[in-house]
């Protein structure tokens, strides 16, 4: 459970003080940050990093999903150009919905190239994640990803199965 009040105000502010004199403390402050800061805490620590992607991704390497999660909904806020993939790549390999739908937020879906959008889109559709939930996707579906669609509504509807209502729209 989540402090409220003034304490975790204080206890952000003295967080953020500290990592701005010495970026090695927030390993041991982000993971009490949510618990003890808030729950704008995690993104506050990332970005008095300033864009430091070593750090950034050393908190990703290590951190549990929670953790993992709050990096990615920030990436697009950390200046980090296209740094982080390998961090969205990684989430995209991952079973856990929150941190694939994560990855095909707005830094996935700028800095993806298009097979590794079109593969994320469709580990999506597998995971029934739902497509309103990936950031630009309009904008990104193209001929390969729509054939790709409709190959698999094709097999569900062979396999005596249902086609997302999603997929649908798509094809």
């Amino acid at each position: 459970m989540n402090e409220t009040g003034p304490q975790t105000g204080e206890w952000l502010a003295r967080a953020l003080s500290r990592v701005e004199s010495d970026r090695g403390a927030v390993h041991l402050l982000f993971p009490q940050a949510e618990r003890r800061g808030g729950p704008g805490a995690r993104r506050a620590l990332l970005a008095v990093l300033h864009g430091d992607h070593a750090t950034i991704r050393a908190l990703y390497e290590r951190g549990d999903s929670g953790e993992r999660l709050a990096i990615l909904t920030a990436l697009p806020e950390l200046g980090l150009g296209a740094a982080a993939i390998p961090l969205v790549e990684d989430a995209l390999r991952t079973n856990d919905a929150r941190l694939v739908a994560a990855a095909l937020g707005p830094y996935g879906a700028r800095w993806l190239d298009d097979h590794a959008f079109r593969q994320g889109v469709l580990k999506c559709v597998f995971m029934e994640i739902p497509l309103a939930s990936v950031a630009g996707l309009d904008g990104r579906t193209d001929a390969e990803l729509t054939r790709m669609l409709s190959d698999y509504a094709a097999e569900r509807r062979a396999a005596g199965r249902p086609v997302p209502h999603d997929i649908l729209e798509r094809i």
